[in-house]
């Protein structure tokens, strides 16, 4: 025997015969050919297709589309508020200039028709309105309004710089003795300038109101408010008769003079609201107290001129107590017009009631008038609960 044949050992571990066991593990039915015993092949198992998949996909698809639904509400809802604030952050500050004007044009107003004013007076005060409206205007085009409105903005600063010139020009125009030299001069000359404001005024409703309005609609923007803004309340305050009376009276205030021509004015009624009844100054008339009582004067101008700024006062003397006083005016009013104040918020002390009461109704006499003997009315009044 060789030296190779005694060391060679062969080891066939994994020669051996497969044990039952593991022979039945590895041939499972309908896996396997099998030999005798193992009965009829079945056919192979088919791929799991039809209807659950189907609704599976189907859900998935459903709940991306809600995501999607709910994501692009939820940013439009995000751009809506956005917007929202940002028109309404604009018309704030839009509000803010409008507000000033309208103060500043009643002002204006008043001190146009003030009793006694010299002409240097009024020459300095507008002086200083222009000053005013200048600074408005600066502050009008530091505002930066939302990409639509920027054209429709333009308007507004157009508007206030109207104002700004044309109450310079009034200044300038009362400044100038060729403009004063006499009434007709003075009322063309300050009518032409007075022109202005009111231009500024259609131009701001007109050209920015109206059209930023629209604009909002167009954009879905709702529950912003436009600011409106009248700087010239009562156009006949600027007109050529106005400016003439204006005149005339500046005229007097400084030398003394008296205006010609007839001019005067009447009380003619005094109403009680909401009863509706008109006092009389021959009888008693009982009165119904509530919490909106109040009471209308009527004046007549029974001039031959326009007549402006004219005192209305209405007194209500009810016992021993301090009598309750009411100041109006009546800002302009035309020959053979007729105008009403209404005295309203009326605080009725305890001793108006039971006892006659006097209603005295007054109108101031303006420049020039003679007969006072109308101004006045004296009215017996009873106060009952009503």
């Amino acid at each position: 025997m060789s030296t190779y044949d005694d060391d060679h050992i062969e080891f066939d571990f994994f020669d051996e015969p497969e044990t039952k066991e593991a022979s039945t593990r590895r041939r499972l039915p309908g896996r396997s050919g099998g030999g005798k015993g193992d009965g009829p092949k079945k056919p192979p198992r088919p791929p799991a297709t039809g209807v659950v998949p189907l609704v599976r996909l189907a859900g998935l698809v459903a709940i991306a589309i809600v995501l999607i639904v709910v994501l692009v509400s939820w940013i439009g809802a995000c751009q809506g508020k956005s917007k929202q604030a940002e028109y309404s952050s604009y018309m704030d500050k839009v509000r803010a200039v409008a507000v000033n004007d309208r103060k500043l044009g009643i002002e204006f107003s008043n001190k146009l028709i003030s009793p006694a004013l010299k002409q240097s007076q009024l020459q300095t005060a507008l002086e200083q309105y222009a000053q005013q409206e200048q600074q408005a205007y600066d502050q009008a085009q530091q505002i930066r309004p939302p990409g639509p409105l920027r054209a429709i903005h333009q308007n507004l600063v157009n508007a206030i710089e109207l104002r700004a010139k044309g109450l310079a020009g009034l200044a300038n125009a009362f400044a100038s003795p060729a403009a004063m030299k006499d009434a007709t001069t003075a009322a063309e000359a300050l009518t032409a300038q007075a022109a202005l404001l009111n231009a500024s005024d259609v131009v701001w409703d007109q050209l920015f109101r109206l059209p930023a309005n629209q604009q909002l609609k167009n954009v879905g923007v709702t529950g912003v408010v436009v600011p409106s803004s009248r700087f010239i309340s009562n156009p006949d305050l600027v007109s050529a008769r106005a400016f003439t009376i204006v005149y005339t009276h500046l005229h007097g205030a400084s030398t003394g003079g008296t205006p010609s021509g007839k001019h005067g004015d009447q009380i003619i009624s005094t109403r009680a609201t909401p009863q509706g009844i008109d006092l009389s100054t021959s009888t008693p008339t009982t009165v119904k107290v509530s919490s909106d009582l109040a009471f209308v004067v009527t004046i007549e101008n029974s001039g031959d001129f326009q007549e402006v700024n004219v005192p209305v006062t209405l007194t209500i003397a009810a016992g021993s107590g301090s009598p309750i006083v009411c100041h109006k005016r009546v800002l302009v009013i035309q020959p053979q017009d007729q105008k009403s104040v209404t005295c309203g918020n009326l605080q009725l002390p305890t001793s108006a009631f039971g006892s006659r009461v006097t209603i005295t109704a007054f109108v101031g006499a303006v420049a020039g008038e003679i007969n006072t003997a109308n101004n006045k009315a004296v009215y017996p009044v009873f106060f009952t609960l009503g």
